[in-house]
């Protein structure tokens, strides 16, 4: 199993990015995804997920500038998130969680770094 994130980098503060997760070796339309953050000296939390049948869940810090959506025909989630704050800047790591099973699998991470 791998859960690839990609499309991190730098960005203003006001500016948008994009980041995506490929996973491979996982049916990815019955799992449960999720994008989470961690920030240095700081504990991962809870960005945003969305059920296999699309419900999503956002954190209160980043509702309404960010959307967490889902191709289970590329087997990719994905996490748009716009007017970017400097409190954003964290490593985003995407995560899988099988229903059925109760297995999870993180993804590497991808480093977002928002200047003010």
């Amino acid at each position: 199993v791998q859960l690839q994130a990609s499309g991190g980098g730098l960005v203003q503060a006001g500016g948008s990015l994009n980041v995506s997760c490929a996973a491979s070796g996982i049916i990815l339309s019955i799992n449960r995804m999720g994008w989470y953050r961690q920030s240095p000296g700081k504990q991962r939390e809870l960005v945003a997920t969305i059920s296999s049948n699309r419900i999503t869940n956002y954190a209160e810090s980043v509702k309404g500038r960010f959307t967490i959506s889902r191709d289970n025909a590329k087997n990719t989630v994905y996490l748009q998130m716009t007017s970017l704050k400097p409190e954003d800047t964290a490593v985003y790591y995407c995560k899988s969680s099988n229903p059925f099973t109760r297995l999870e699998y993180w993804g590497q991470g991808t480093l977002v770094t928002v200047s003010s």
